[in-house]
């Protein structure tokens, strides 16, 4: 199947299972905007007097933080189990693939509800919101990484079944490593373990193109790339190989 039509399916899939999940769930909808501001004002109550005072912009700062690492572990958690449930694997030919591009997909139409409350906070905070534009560049980059890992993910899922339950425990304690309510600073050994986090790249670039308006340090923009082209070589490699045993497997 020529590549067109492998993201013209997974196009529809993703559309299909977005609106299959949100008919007639008003709750469903608003929970779209709710939860990274819910969560957004705990974590802002709880931090901003002891870890946000001396960060510029902190409700903007905190805010994009959230919604970079939402995004992340959404799409990883399901696709530890993506291919495990998808039950016409044994009774259609398609590509794979189409099932990890859908699920990316799917996200990113959500994701897009998480920008514009990131974009009524920008608003409220005066912080510049042209800036807003240029996080569609680091979307890109990080949809492209987080398909990678998904390809990866999804794929040893089949082999190993507690991985799943390990990748959620393995992704809360990057959640805490990840410096999205507080800033590395001076500290050394939390800075020298978010060079190994891939999180740390995306969310710094995009704090400084959008937030605080410049352009990111040239190590900072090169992680991004080396950890997307490693995550999508790796995933797809690993991907392909094990692809033919799915069907036995499940």
């Amino acid at each position: 199947m020529k590549k067109k039509n492998i993201f013209g399916l997974s196009w529809q899939l993703a559309i299909a299972d977005f609106k299959l999940r949100n008919e007639d769930s008003y709750l469903g909808n608003l929970w779209y905007f709710l939860n990274p501001l819910l969560l957004f004002l705990l974590l802002f109550l709880v931090f901003f007097d002891r870890l946000g005072q001396n960060i510029s912009s902190y409700p903007a700062y905190l805010l994009m933080g959230i919604i970079i690492f939402n995004f992340f572990l959404r799409v990883t958690t399901e696709s530890t189990s993506t291919i495990l449930n998808s039950g016409f694997i044994k009774s259609i030919n398609f590509p794979r693939e189409t099932l990890i591009i859908s699920l990316v997909l799917k996200h990113i139409f959500s994701h897009i509800f998480e920008v514009i409350v990131f974009f009524i906070i920008l608003f409220f905070f005066n912080v510049p919101i042209y800036g807003i534009l240029l996080y569609f560049l680091i979307l890109i980059f990080l949809s492209l990484f987080v398909y990678g890992l998904s390809l990866l993910l999804s794929s040893l899922t089949i082999y190993f079944l507690d991985l799943r339950d390990i990748w959620i425990y393995f992704s809360t304690l990057l959640w805490f490593a990840t410096p999205i309510f507080y800033e590395v600073g001076g500290q050394t050994r939390l800075y020298i373990l978010n060079l190994f986090n891939p999180m740390y790249y995306f969310i710094t670039a995009a704090r400084d193109m959008i937030i605080y308006s410049r352009i990111p340090e040239a190590w900072i923009l090169l992680g991004i790339f080396l950890y997307t082209s490693l995550s999508l070589i790796i995933g797809t490699i690993v991907f392909r190989k094990l692809k033919n045993k799915f069907v036995e497997m499940i």
